[in-house]
């Protein structure tokens, strides 16, 4: 099996169109590890991402009646861009169907190499779908973004390069996972070479569909992806990249939003250059590694596997780094509603800064205050801190991982409801796209109403909706169905501290 996939990787066409890219030593990053950490900069590829050279790889050894027929792939940004790119250096049609959520960016890119759009549904796997029809009605060649072998052999040509490019020892390689062509490349070339060196998946803790996989010893299907790491947030692990993966991937490490966009300023501080989420993930996942072995003196490559960012994300990503580089303390802190009381918790900070305090008068008695307080980056200085103040009489809920009050209510403190609303609250996740909020408002049809909303965008995808309705217990089932008939992903957050703290009505006190 491997020596076919050697072979394939050997005989790759890929370096007609994407480039040969640069292996970094990444001087801050490794000082600051205690260990040599190198970037595979395939940021630096003609579409800013990897997935040129397996579409080419793949395009480009189609028969002359299959070209002549033309190709059709699915696909929200960067295996797009390379099918496009591809297809007009052969001088072939191609038609490339995208969510209709897809950014107008990333849309107006594809356009510009000369393929044609059509935009369907709203995820990944709906214009995939409607692509393979597409594909059986007008005779085009559909391209595979990850399970095919041409592609899997044409992302492998990292691996080939990266040996190439570091003839020293390499303890681990790091490899963002969405559908799996990358790793499963790279892996069965490098494991076959060098099989010493350690191959090192890395994804996301809500799209882990390898993680899952491997633990499960068959392929399973995530029934909700995260968003923000949109390059990667795939339901399933292909059937060919699993079966790789299977034999030559030691270990999968997941990492969550707030570590990958520690691990976007770390890119950045080396290198300045702006990766996208999927693109930071193998970063995070070296320093993660590093974090649970305690390595030193190692040297791990990390595939930077692409830079296809809206600039409108930066504000999201700028936001959460601190917390996920373990530098900020998020916290509900209760306190006397008295003169003098935020002086004396202050004081008990000592030479902490204080990088975030939100509070508004509610209660004569007790006040909830938000607080965000830099960090040395050392668990164990959470938790010395959440010691000390509560030994002190301060009465304090850690705040560091709870998404709602990162995503929405440390934006809302103070508005807290006058008097009981009996409001049951939820978190969705809504489809940025034109008339969503309308359709949503429609189906609603004024049965109940909203007491509470907040939203922010995040020039992603998906945007997330904080909302709250007025509405007896029995009614949420009919509620609930209406949300999941609309597709909206949802969770119940009525009972979340962060709510109950910084939005709740009077009876919550």
């Amino acid at each position: 099996m491997i020596q076919k996939y050697i072979e394939r990787i050997l005989r790759a066409r890929v370096y007609d169109v994407a480039i040969e890219t640069p292996l970094d030593f990444a001087p801050v990053l490794s000082g600051r590890l205690d260990n040599q950490v190198f970037l595979k900069r395939e940021d630096l590829q003609p579409v800013f991402s990897f997935k040129l050279r397996g579409a080419y790889n793949k395009i480009i050894q189609l028969t002359d009646a299959e070209k002549a027929c033309g190709v059709i792939a699915a696909s929200a940004g960067n295996h797009a861009q390379g099918v496009a790119l591809s297809a007009k250096k052969l001088g072939i049609k191609a038609l490339i169907v995208m969510p209709k959520t897809t950014p107008e960016i990333k849309v107006q890119s594809v356009r510009a190499r000369g393929a044609k759009t059509v935009l369907f549904g709203d995820s990944y796997d709906e214009a995939c779908e409607h692509a393979r029809q597409l594909a059986d009605e007008k005779g085009l060649v559909f391209v595979h973004p990850y399970d095919d072998p041409d592609v899997i052999a044409g992302q492998g040509t990292i691996g080939m390069e990266i040996l190439r490019q570091h003839n020293g020892h390499i303890d681990a390689v790091f490899v963002p996972v969405g559908g799996g062509g990358l790793i499963a490349g790279v892996a069965a070339y490098i494991k076959f070479v060098r099989p010493e060196t350690k191959i090192i998946g890395v994804e996301p803790d809500d799209a882990d569909c390898l993680n899952r996989a491997l633990k499960a010893g068959r392929r399973t299907i995530i029934k909700q992806v995260g968003l923000f790491a949109d390059g990667v947030a795939v339901k399933q692990i292909g059937k060919e990249p699993f079966r790789l993966a299977h034999h030559y991937v030691d270990e999968v490490i997941v990492v969550n939003t707030d570590e990958i966009c520690a691990a976007i300023k770390d890119i950045f501080d080396d290198t300045r250059s702006v990766a996208e989420p999927a693109g930071a993930l193998a970063v995070a996942g070296v320093k993660k590694y590093v974090e649970q072995q305690n390595a030193s003196g190692q040297t791990f490559i990390a595939i930077e596997s692409g830079a296809n960012i809206n600039f409108d994300r930066l504000r999201y990503v700028a936001e959460r780094t601190q917390v996920g580089e373990h530098r900020e303390i998020l916290l509900a802190v209760a306190i006397p509603e008295q003169a003098g009381s935020f002086l004396k918790f202050c004081k008990m900070l000592g030479k902490r800064n204080i990088t975030e305090f939100n509070y508004r008068y509610f209660h004569d008695k007790i006040a909830q205050v938000f607080v965000g307080i830099s960090s040395s980056g050392e668990e164990s200085d959470k938790a010395a801190l959440i010691e000390q103040l509560e030994t002190d009489g301060f009465k304090v809920t850690d705040m560091t991982e709870n998404e709602m009050a990162k995503d929405h209510i440390r934006y809302m403190v103070g508005g807290h409801a006058p008097c009981p609303l009996n409001e049951i609250i939820y978190s969705l996740q809504f489809p940025e796209r034109p008339g969503a909020l309308l359709k949503f408002l429609v189906a609603l049809g004024g049965r109940w109403n909203i007491s509470l909303f907040h939203y922010r965008n995040h020039a992603a995808a998906f945007g997330k909706v904080l909302i709250g309705l007025q509405m007896k217990k029995s009614e949420r089932h009919k509620f609930q169905h209406m949300l999941t008939d609309l597709g909206f992903v949802f969770q119940e957050e009525t009972d979340n501290p962060a709510y109950v703290f910084f939005a709740g009505g009077q009876e919550k006190n």
